[in-house]
């Protein structure tokens, strides 16, 4: 009997989804940190877990001690403590420390979390990373923007899905986004030479150092792009040919960045581009599984729960790769205006075409608030043997549904 206590901070659906999933593994008792009291979950989720305890920040490593110990009293030494969240990797790791529960430790998260530390691992190793510095002032930022030249990236240390990330063009957007982020002697901020080509993503399993299982992802467009436009309804496409030649270089350097950074037993998202010289350059690595429905494009390229496999890998220690059967797409719908979800335009369009290829689908709904993420309102999930015949179904997509907001 394994007992696992997951912290989850908020119940976001991937989160839900997260507890279920463990909920339903054999010789499992679940214990569950949150801030939301478990009360406002589903009674069929609330009948997965068997202890949990709320705190008043889950990114407290002092608060998740304490509520590991308490829920101890109920299941029993711990054999693993770890979650979802990005912004939760470094509190979890220093708890699993302090009570002895194996994981990935401290200052091995740490080097996810904070891209500054990141990216000198990386660059000290040879790997090729855009260049960067971690500064605490506008005269630090100043320098740099004057070295690499503009545009530049502006981000915290310890960002998380293009939040807080700023593309900068000229010295008065920088001024701008240093207001904002305020840079300190104490609370630094991350610049990056700004980097122009192919975005993609490198989600990779691995058992004890050994790096068994990867899947690739096209950007289209990348999300920074997305962010800076949000009249842009952009798409991420899963190719079937993983193995093929044009990504060997992607294949040798993202393993040993995942070496370098001290990843051993878990499931990462590795962010890189394809530079128009056709060089790789890795962007960022988060030790943790991706989000915008990526679990979801993972399991349907590959004919397997990829969101299960994650789970038994980190609880049982067990992984078996599955094989890459189909391409796969998904359209992210995102509303025009702001509000609420007033209509929905070329859905029929949309379906008459693209219908049979369809296997995972979220419509927005009249009278849904405007999303807060680049992720929209909604999606649809392609997939089909030919690669071609998916990008092609995803600009189908794009290009005959709208969202309106008002």
């Amino acid at each position: 009997m394994h007992s696992v206590v997951l912290v989850i901070p908020f119940f976001t659906d991937f989160a839900v989804r997260v507890i279920e999933t463990s909920g339903s593994l054999p010789d499992v008792r679940l214990g569950v940190i949150s801030q939301q009291p478990q009360e406002e979950l589903a009674p069929p989720v609330r009948a997965k877990i068997e202890s949990h305890w709320r705190v008043d920040d889950a990114l407290d490593a002092d608060q998740l001690v304490y509520s590991a110990q308490m829920l101890m009293r109920n299941l029993g030494p711990l054999h693993r403590l770890f979650g979802p969240a990005e912004h939760a990797q470094t509190p979890v790791a220093v708890a699993r420390e302090r009570l002895g529960i194996p994981g990935m430790s401290a200052e091995t998260a740490r080097n996810f979390r904070d891209k500054a530390r990141m990216k000198d691992l990386l660059r000290a190793a040879g790997l090729p990373c855009a260049r960067h510095r971690l500064v605490h002032d506008a005269e630090e930022a100043e320098d740099f923007a004057q070295e690499a030249g503009f545009p530049v990236i502006v981000k915290p240390p310890e960002g998380a899905a293009a939040q807080s990330t700023f593309r900068v063009d000229d010295a008065n957007a920088l001024r701008e986004a240093l207001r904002q982020l305020a840079p300190t002697p104490r609370q630094a901020i991350v610049l990056e030479e700004f980097v122009t080509g192919e975005e993609h993503s490198f989600d990779t399993f691995s058992l004890n150092g050994r790096h068994l299982f990867h899947s690739l992802t096209h950007y289209l467009p990348s999300p920074l792009d997305v962010i800076r436009n949000p009249r842009i309804q952009w798409t991420v496409l899963l190719p079937r040919e993983i193995d093929d030649e044009r990504y060997d270089d992607i294949r040798a350097i993202a393993p040993r960045a995942l070496d370098v950074l001290g990843m051993s037993t878990g499931f990462s998202h590795l962010e890189w581009f394809r530079r128009p010289d056709g060089s790789a350059l890795i962007s960022e690595v988060a030790a943790r599984p991706p989000g915008a429905q990526f679990t979801t494009l993972i399991s349907r390229a590959n004919d397997f729960d990829a969101l299960g496999a994650w789970l038994r890998l980190m609880v049982c220690g067990e992984f078996k790769p599955p094989v890459r059967r189909y391409a796969v797409g998904c359209a992210y719908l995102r509303g025009q205006g702001h509000g609420k979800v007033v209509g929905v335009r070329g859905l029929d369009d949309a379906w008459s075409t693209v219908g049979p290829l369809v296997c995972d689908v979220r419509l927005p709904q009249i009278g849904q608030p405007a999303s807060s993420t680049y992720e929209g309102e909604g999606y649809m999930v392609v997939r089909h043997p030919d690669t071609h015949v998916v990008g092609e179904a995803l600009k189908q997509i794009i290009s005959s549904v709208r969202v309106e907001l008002g």
